[in-house]
């Protein structure tokens, strides 16, 4: 399989469309879109180092739980059970944007991070999208003062428990990652504190 061409299809600031000539095992010449946060795609750049955004998984010390927010999401007309997470600005590391994003989500503040995935992807079929999840330790109470006004954002600590009672409930939306998490976290695969 060969990419043979790139055309890029539309022409915004955060996200844009591409269409991909390339052709398939066969020789067969085939056409595929994708979405891309980057100005050309990973596929064309081969920089697939570098994630575009990170998910923080937050456990609060203090209450010995973890950290969730229901955030609605235009694109599920409604809300959904996830982690804090943003895009990394220019020439910040990956824990400089956790730290940033989670205060600006959740009002929580980030102690110590334990441990960083490197690049993941959870929709390769449209997107080269990728996250880094961070797992760390946070601190401080909830709040959504620093909340844009395009976020809606409650904050959630649970419990193993709870969060069995959660995945359990199958009219919830969750975030694919957020979902393997507390499923592993609910089974005591994953007590989600950090060393």
């Amino acid at each position: 399989m060969e990419i043979k061409k790139i055309d890029k299809i539309t022409d915004n600031v955060h996200l844009n469309l591409f269409q991909i000539a390339y052709s398939d095992r066969n020789g067969n010449e085939k056409k595929w879109q994708i979405a891309s946060r980057l100005a050309q795609p990973k596929c064309v750049t081969g920089e697939f180092n570098i994630p575009d955004a990170v998910v923080i998984v937050p456990f609060h010390q203090k209450k010995k739980k973890l950290v969730v927010i229901k955030e609605f999401r235009v694109p599920l007309g409604g809300y959904q059970y996830g982690f804090p997470a943003g895009l990394i600005d220019e020439n910040e590391t990956l824990e400089e944007a956790s730290r940033r994003e989670l205060k600006e989500e959740t009002g929580l503040n980030l102690r110590h991070v334990g441990h960083i995935s490197p690049p993941l992807y959870s929709s390769s079929g449209m997107t080269d999208e990728s996250v880094a999840m961070v797992f760390a330790e946070c601190d401080g109470e909830p709040s959504n003062q620093l909340n844009e006004s395009s976020e809606d954002i409650s904050v959630i600590f649970i419990s193993p428990t709870q969060a069995r009672q959660m995945l359990n409930q199958s009219e919830l939306k969750f975030d694919v990652k957020t979902w393997l998490v507390l499923d592993a976290y609910a089974k005591g695969t994953s007590s989600c504190e950090i060393p």
